[in-house]
């Protein structure tokens, strides 16, 4: 049997399953991801994922590598310029390929398999789990840190508690997309008001005369001039707080009227997110001087005791809302990237399922779930940081270069949303020279970077490329397939045929069904 009849078996097969699953328990013939994500919602997907632990540990490496505040402020500025130029590209391939996984895939659709895969490989592996780990550690940190004020919260009670807030948000988002939005709505709006706080507090200071560190004599001043490839790497840790500005497009099949409500969603949030972030950085500078901030592991928190007096305990609240806003908001994207990148057949087709009843992907949450415990578990993760960082921003370079290829190979696509070529290329000129001054600044962090996500190439022609396995490889991943369906009451999602219709070239109309995985 060659590969192709045997993959068309395996199809029939996972289909007469679902049926036979669906018939014995009463799940109805049609399950579809929910569309319950408006335009409120999906705002607050993307100023609840970047606004996380971002805004209260960058700024040390931010003021570290720029040298001085002026320039960190202008990396602020620019930082959340960047990000606006990457959000306008992503909307135009939100709505030109509107199909979940974002970056993943935009790549896979244009530049095929392999590419979306190391994307995939990398996001999985490391760089989601390694973020959910370090947003989790800073919640249980700060939560803790009024029980022991006087040191460092233990190893072992961080872990459990960041461990017990991971299980109990996926199960949330495991139980219902309309529970885990609300709470990304009402912990989106709590961050907001924190950060609020830290900047009403800040302008206080500032109409208060307290305002030297940030003339233009002072603010401008280098105790060491920084070398280019210390600016770029200041960007790479502002790039962290900004991460998650294209999460909406990991769940662009739920979001209703995407074609309207997700450009519209950027225009509002990365604006608003920018204006926080450099209004928070300014009150930050109001009322501590630069080797304070540096000398600081909890900015906020040392922000807090300067200002508040007796009610400085309200900034380890308020940071441990935001981050607790933001795992949520991580788990929610990411799992619906192990749930696209299983319906693309480059993961085990269980995770492509969702639950008979709830809608979510149960299997892709869990995943997420497990991986970020075990990174959890391995030790310190902050050292990881600028490996994560360098994999994301190369993932958006590459990301936005399809959209240009995609221009060039189909020139009569429809698309709703069409930003001038300015718009890529001003992108992708910054993020070749960051991406070369970070390498020759830190050829190690950039190396390893680089080495995790090639790591992937010879586990996608053995997996995914490699379709004439042995029988027995094929028996056994339907029986663990069957077996996850039993276990987690999940079947296959069925696509609306409207929606697969509507993306389609209008210069040659043709259509393309494809079974489950």
């Amino acid at each position: 049997m060659d590969g192709v009849e045997r993959k068309r078996t395996e199809a029939r097969r996972s289909m007469m399953k679902d049926s036979d699953l669906k018939r014995d328990s009463g799940i109805p013939e049609r399950v579809t991801l929910k569309k319950e994500i408006g335009l409120l919602s999906a705002c607050t997907i993307i100023i609840g994922n970047i606004i996380g632990s971002g805004i209260f540990i960058s700024p040390k490496g931010v003021l570290e590598h720029s040298g001085s505040v002026g320039l960190a402020l202008v990396v602020w500025v620019l930082g959340g310029g960047i990000a606006a130029l990457g959000s306008l590209c992503y909307a135009e391939l939100g709505v030109t390929i509107p199909k979940s996984g974002g970056d993943y895939s935009y790549v896979t659709e244009i530049f095929g398999g392999l590419m979306g895969f190391l994307l995939l490989w990398s996001a999985v592996l490391i760089m989601y789990p390694t973020t959910l780990a370090v947003i989790a550690l800073t919640f249980s940190n700060y939560v803790l840190q009024p029980v022991f004020p006087h040191c460092v919260p233990p190893y072992i009670a961080t872990r459990m508690l960041s461990t017990i807030c991971i299980l109990f948000l996926t199960w949330v988002n495991c139980y219902s997309v309309r529970l885990a939005t609300r709470i990304q709505d009402t912990f989106t709006v709590g961050k907001l008001l924190a950060l609020g706080l830290i900047i009403t507090v800040g302008l206080v200071q500032i109409f208060g005369g307290n305002y030297e560190s940030l003339t233009p004599q002072v603010a401008f001043m280098f105790n060491k001039a920084p070398s280019i490839g210390q600016i770029a790497l200041a960007f790479l840790h502002a790039s962290f707080a900004f991460s998650g500005w294209n999460f909406l497009n990991y769940v662009t099949e739920e979001v209703v009227d995407p074609r309207r409500n997700l450009p519209r969603a950027i225009y509002i949030s990365i604006p608003l997110v920018t204006f926080v972030y450099t209004l928070t950085n300014i009150a930050y500078f109001s009322s501590m001087s630069p080797e304070e901030l540096l000398s600081s592991n909890a900015v906020a928190v040392t922000f807090g005791e300067k200002l508040l007096g007796m009610f400085s305990t309200l900034m380890p609240i308020s940071v441990a809302l935001s981050t607790f806003g933001g795992i949520n908001g991580y788990l929610f994207t990411s799992s619906r990237l192990c749930f696209s990148g299983a319906r693309e057949g480059h993961l085990p087709s269980l995770l492509a399922m969702i639950h008979f009843k709830h809608c979510t992907p149960i299997p892709a949450l869990l995943v997420c779930c497990t991986a970020t415990i075990v990174i959890l578990c391995i030790g310190e993760t902050h050292s990881l940081i600028n490996y994560v960082s360098f994999i994301n921003y190369l993932s958006y370079g590459v990301t936005i270069a399809s959209l240009l290829y995609y221009r060039w190979k189909k020139p009569n696509l429809y698309r709703p949303i069409k930003v001038s070529l300015l718009v890529p290329v001003c992108y992708l000129l910054f993020w070749a020279l960051l991406l070369g001054f970070s390498l020759h600044s830190d050829p190690l962090v950039c190396g390893v970077g680089l080495v995790i996500m090639l790591t992937g190439v010879p586990v996608y022609f053995l997996g995914v490329y490699w379709k004439d396995k042995p029988k027995c490889i094929y028996d056994f991943t339907e029986w663990a397939t069957y077996l996850g369906q039993r276990v987690f009451f999940v079947v296959y999602p069925q696509i609306d045929p409207i929606e697969v219709a509507e993306w389609t070239d209008r210069s040659s109309f043709t259509s393309k069904a494809s079974g489950p995985l």
